[in-house]
């Protein structure tokens, strides 16, 4: 399946760079922390920067394997990489987000309530763990 992706443009090989990994988890956990702060004054930016937790953490695993994103759609590439390696259910939360995300990052203001901005946070939070003990799982 990762043959696939590459050959579709989605993915590109990289070797493995523990930095890269460790630099892209802490931009999630970052996120995470910025997401709660926001999340007080708006939703919508919540909503966001919480993805992008999720986002950046996909990405430490992607790197962890030896590829980051290619082409114009990275989003996208992060979502198909992650169906190789995540939860069904956690895929399909991802990629509604991503769709939900653009709404509201380009489309219309005030589309996110605050009890989507609070559940996003805690799936970020959840995924960040789950990846975290991904590496911890391989490193044994």
């Amino acid at each position: 399946m990762l043959d696939e992706l590459e050959k579709e443009g989605y993915i590109k090989r990289l070797p493995v760079n523990k930095k890269k990994i460790e630099d892209a988890l802490n931009l999630a956990k970052r996120d995470i922390k910025a997401a709660k702060t926001i999340l007080r004054e708006n939703d919508d930016w919540a909503f966001s920067i919480a993805y992008n937790a999720m986002l950046q953490a996909i990405r430490a695993l992607m790197f962890s394997k030896g590829y980051r994103p290619s082409g114009r759609n990275q989003h996208i590439s992060v979502v198909r990489f992650a169906e190789l390696f995540l939860r069904k259910e956690d895929v399909t939360i991802l990629d509604r987000m991503r769709r939900k995300r653009h709404i509201t990052t380009y489309n219309a203001a005030g589309t996110i309530s605050e009890r989507e901005a609070e559940n996003a946070i805690e799936r970020a939070e959840k995924l960040v763990h789950e990846i975290e003990r991904m590496f911890k799982d391989n490193s044994k």
